[in-house]
């Protein structure tokens, strides 16, 4: 870090320490929310959904080839092939906006394109299964429909767009990786290789295995009752791959990449928590925003409204899953239909920890255009949703 950059931490840190009235109720009700939001955090999400991303996203820097990477999401690769893969798999991870990050990362930094990295930015967990079929039982089968498609169409539409708008710098980055040399051969088959990813994955996804609502059974219920005894296995078989498959100097390596994608990405993922608990609270927990401004500038089907929705959702963190309870008490006080889905097609996909990452990855730029994309499309899907469903 720059020695200028230390120093307007340090200005900021003391601004903050001698200018917020800090023995102001609201402020220190939002102070208090700020570090429970993180608590609630650490607890339910990086040991469970950060971490087994991270190591993905190491051994994506490590084991895979950048000749493949560059085969299916680089900016010379067929538009359908790679387009298809991104904006589907979410179906397959089903994480949420910050847990996608590390995994984002890894593909970026391996020189996929822009257009199908952000396509897969999005549609990690804009595109949960889990969360559709939720949100059509708990909130209306037209509002999970429309959250179904208008997902994987802004998938594509914004790895389209982001494709279009920086191809002058995907067109540097490809005539840069002209230049790099061959991978070295690892001695493993294609076989072993996509077993090791794909055991990776599944941790992920076991690992993170959202509880079921209360009093739903089923095979949702089932699985979440063994989850740990899967992840046990899993993690077990993943040790026995690493000790027959890899050298120490790959085991080494994978570690090293892992901690580097962490030290990149916790410490603005920890801040943008922060701030984000700071202005918004908890759930059901107020802070220094209002609840009541939220809900009262939801109402109706208005442009400001819808709007308000994707901007609102963009900026807030929602955990896997979270969004849906959220909608459901919005709505019920007065929340239009419109907004709701302005509001889903966002919120998942972005927040502020997200966008503080995402800029540090790809550069602020690419980072405001990306989150406007969503912005603007989420509110012309919401006024037209709106327009149907009154």
């Amino acid at each position: 870090m720059k020695e200028r950059y230390k120093l307007l931490i340090i200005v900021a840190l003391f601004a903050a320490a001698y200018f917020v009235p800090w023995n102001s109720e609201p402020i220190r009700r939002s102070g208090l929310e700020a570090f429970m939001m993180l608590r609630e955090y650490a607890r339910e999400h990086v040991l469970t959904c950060l971490i087994p991303a991270f190591f993905i996203a190491g051994a994506i820097s490590v084991f895979v080839s950048q000749a493949s990477v560059l085969k299916y999401f680089g900016a010379q690769a067929k538009k359908f092939l790679s387009y298809s893969v991104a904006s589907v798999s979410g179906a397959v991870l089903a994480v949420c906006s910050c847990t996608v990050l590390p995994l984002f990362a890894g593909i970026y930094s391996r020189g996929a394109g822009i257009g199908p990295a952000t396509a897969f930015l999005y549609s990690g967990p804009a595109i949960n299964v889990l969360a559709i079929v939720l949100t059509a039982r708990i909130l209306g089968w037209e509002l999970g429909l429309a959250r179904a498609v208008g997902a994987v169409v802004f998938a594509v539409i914004t790895g389209l767009l982001m494709a279009l708008i920086f191809r002058k710098d995907d067109a540097a980055r490809a005539a840069g990786q002209v230049y790099l040399p061959e991978d070295s051969a690892s001695g493993r088959s294609l076989g072993q290789e996509s077993l090791f990813m794909l055991t990776l994955v599944l941790i992920l996804v076991f690992a993170a295995w959202a509880r079921p609502v209360d009093g739903e059974a089923g095979l949702w219920a089932m699985i979440f009752s063994i989850k740990w005894l899967v992840t046990a296995v899993l993690l077990l078989a993943l040790t026995l791959m690493l000790k027959a498959w890899f050298s120490r100097e790959e085991r080494v390596e994978w570690v090293e990449s892992t901690w580097g994608f962490m030290k990149q990405i916790l410490p603005l993922l920890g801040a943008g928590v922060l701030v984000a608990g700071f202005m918004l609270g908890r759930p059901g927990h107020p802070a220094l925003i209002p609840d009541e401004w939220v809900s009262s500038s939801l109402g109706g089907n208005s442009l400001g409204a819808n709007l308000f929705a994707s901007v609102a959702g963009a900026l807030m963190y929602f955990a896997t899953l979270t969004e849906i309870p959220i909608l459901q008490g919005l709505l019920g006080a007065g929340m239009g239909k419109g907004p709701a889905l302005a509001l889903l097609l966002a919120g998942p996909a972005l927040s502020l920890p997200n966008m503080l990452v995402i800029g540090g990855v790809m550069g602020w730029k690419k980072t405001a255009v990306f989150s406007g994309i969503i912005v603007v499309m989420s509110t012309i899907a919401g006024l037209l949703y709106g327009n149907f469903f009154v």
